[in-house]
């Protein structure tokens, strides 16, 4: 999927925003999910999608009782 469609992937998927200049800037500066070329397209699978949020969003926490 393109970036934009990785954008509304997320926020579909995880309740997440993330905008796809994020994403273009991560794919640059390195911290991004893992994406192929395809010719001058930067393109993703929602699998590395959903590791790199896995990854993001860390342990969960148990709330105070």
């Amino acid at each position: 999927m393109t970036r934009v469609q990785a954008a509304e992937y997320i926020a579909a998927r995880w309740g997440l925003q993330c905008a796809r200049a994020t994403l273009a800037k991560l794919a640059a500066a390195g911290g991004g999910p893992a994406y192929s070329r395809f010719g001058r397209c930067a393109v993703y699978r929602p699998e590395d999608l959903d590791a790199w949020v896995r990854a993001r969003l860390g342990a969960t926490k148990e709330g105070v009782r």
